[in-house]
């Protein structure tokens, strides 16, 4: 594995060339961000990528270049985005910014007050009171931790959770009578029915609900997936039910940590199951007895955890449900959704280490098993060796 020192000699190599690439020769992000760097301003340009992103992967330029021109940053962050995202991307990410556009321009909101961020009456009183002191164990008191890594906790307010849910509703009939063709929540498929609340103004407010709700809580539970720099997320709202999706099968989410709130509704069913985090090859493996979990959802209580962590739902046997989703994401993909974008920003060094990484008993279940099991054996033959050598 590639060390810290190793990585910053790496990038010391690639510097200045006299190369047409911004004056480096091998285009580098570091591994983490410069947080008291003040990037430059990009709104002006008008280029295939979002402003905003070249802001934020300015955090993770190689030192000698945080003081360069705005003109070479530019060019150097513009390289790397080119490499690691296939033109396709590029022109799926321009008709997205177009569609977002028509629908901000001529949509008309419902309730216009959950569109910024407004803690007092959007939060509980005790999950307000836990991020104000801000501790593991004002945390801990609101929360309850049924496995490993999964914490559930109650969170919205009923007022808000039924103007979300208005809003929704709302949205859905604006756009069928604009014959608009809706993106749904994911690009898998998974979802059919629910709306992405990025495509409809709600970026800013769910920018501000993950840096400032979500982050503190991963900070102290998910060091280990980057929880203090989560800075981008993907939010959407999922439907469940009669005549929308009923269940969902076994799978992960792109994201260091999800966030799941029930909004409302009446139904019953609907249980999520999870079966433990797994590396990929061992993705398809049976869970463990202490990684089994059923949760049952309850309006206005949040479940949080890793998106590794394999999960599906059960099925809506009746009435409707409708859930809140929110990926949180680390690394600056910034508005790109793909998953090439998504890991652009550490992309040369994570292939790296997955070239050589086999092992991932750190965080994978399966993985922790077998290794538990190669010193099981290795215990057992040193016992042999020595009871032969006393014969």
């Amino acid at each position: 594995m590639m060390s810290s020192q190793n990585e910053n000699r790496s990038l010391e190599e690639a510097g200045p060339s006299g190369s047409s690439d911004g004056g480096v020769g091998v285009n580098w992000l570091c591994m983490s961000p410069k947080r008291d760097h003040n990037p430059e301003n990009y709104d002006d340009l008008q280029f295939e990528f979002n402003p905003n992103l070249f802001a934020s992967l300015e955090h993770y330029l190689p030192p000698h270049m945080l003081n360069l021109s705005r003109d070479v940053k530019l060019h150097y962050i513009r390289n790397i985005l080119l490499r690691y995202l296939p033109e396709n991307d590029r022109n799926w990410i321009q008709k997205l910014r177009e569609y977002r556009l028509k629908i901000i321009l001529n949509y008309p909101s419902l309730h216009k007050e959950i569109f910024t961020m407004d803690a007092e009456n959007f939060f509980v009183p005790s999950f307000l009171r836990a991020i104000k002191e801000n501790t593991e164990a004002n945390f801990r008191s609101i929360m309850a931790e049924p496995c490993k890594g999964v914490y559930t906790f109650e969170m919205l307010q009923p007022q808000f959770c039924k103007k979300l849910m208005s809003e929704v509703d709302h949205f859905e009939r604006w756009v069928h009578g604009t014959k608009l063709k809706i993106m749904r929540p994911n690009a898998m498929n998974k979802n059919k029915h629910g709306v992405i609340l990025d495509d409809f103004a709600f970026e800013a407010m769910l920018d501000r609900f993950m840096c400032d709700f979500i982050r503190p809580i991963s900070q102290v539970f998910y060091p280990e997936l980057g929880g203090s720099s989560l800075d981008s997320h993907h939010g959407f709202v999922v439907e469940y039910g009669i005549n929308k999706d009923v269940e969902l099968g076994l799978h992960e989410d792109e994201a260091e940590v999800t966030l799941n709130v029930c909004l409302g509704k009446e139904f019953s069913g609907g249980e999520l199951f999870f079966q433990g985090v797994r590396c990929d090859a061992h993705v398809t493996s049976n869970a463990q007895p202490e990684e089994a979990f059923n949760y049952s959802h309850v309006p206005g209580h949040a479940i949080l955890h890793p998106g590794r962590n394999r999960h599906g739902a059960r099925p809506t046997t009746s009435g409707n449900r409708m859930n809140l989703i929110l990926w949180c994401r680390r690394h600056s993909s910034g508005q790109l959704l793909s998953a090439s974008a998504f890991m652009l920003s550490h992309s040369s060094v994570f292939r790296e280490l997955k070239r050589y990484q086999r092992d991932f008993y750190s965080w994978c279940g399966e993985c922790k098993q077998k290794k538990a099991e190669r010193v099981c054996l290795s215990v057992m033959a040193t016992k042999q060796e020595l009871l032969k050598s006393e014969i």
